[in-house]
């Protein structure tokens, strides 16, 4: 499996809440900094970093879409 998105590309992550649920939290935009090792299920992880705070998350690539 291969990783959908490139280092320093802008993506939005929609946030999700308690057990995978929707937020009405809108989407912010961050950028990839690193490509984390693919976890045992087979989903692709992105280390990611707010453009608007200084904030790091790790996600999985289904809670990113591209930033237009």
């Amino acid at each position: 499996m291969s990783y959908a998105y490139k280092l320093n590309e802008d993506v939005r992550h929609q946030p999700q809440g308690p057990q995978g649920r929707a937020t009405t939290e809108p989407p912010m935009v961050y950028t990839i900094i690193q490509h984390m090792p693919i976890e045992s299920d087979g989903r692709v992880r992105y280390r990611i970093r707010a453009k608007s705070e200084k904030i790091e998350r790790v996600v999985t690539e289904d809670q990113l879409s591209y930033f237009q």
